[in-house]
């Protein structure tokens, strides 16, 4: 049984920031990788930063410099340390998991097998 559960959304002003969490179990693969979507308020979903078991990670051009993605393995938590906060960062945070062979490309975040049920974020 799969799980992954993410905390620590909120609503933060512009040029603030917030750490989302996401405490994951059960995932059937021994390579995979984790990531974070993102979908805005009447927006299509995008995907954010993703990490590999190896710590090997990428973003998406506008978050690249403001957010930094980390994991702790011992722990099955993913972090999402999101700072310098702007308006345009607001909609729902997913997190999601998926195999490694679909974890590279532009649109990494079609393929993941799994996700969570979001955490808000706002900025204003």
């Amino acid at each position: 049984h799969v799980q992954l559960v993410e905390s620590g959304g909120g609503s933060v002003q512009v040029g603030g920031s917030l750490t989302l969490s996401c405490q994951y179990s059960g995932i059937p693969y021994t390579s995979f990788c984790m990531g974070w979507l993102r979908q805005p308020p009447g927006k299509e979903r995008e995907g954010v930063a993703i990490i590999e078991r190896d710590d090997s990670m990428n973003y998406v051009d506008a978050v690249k410099g403001r957010f930094t993605i980390s994991q702790d393995n011992a722990k099955n938590t993913v972090y999402l340390q999101m700072n310098s906060l702007m308006p345009e960062d607001s909609g729902v945070y997913y997190c999601a998991a998926g195999r490694r062979a679909y974890c590279s490309g532009a649109n990494w975040f079609r393929n993941m097998d799994f996700e969570g049920k979001g955490t808000q974020v706002t900025v204003s």
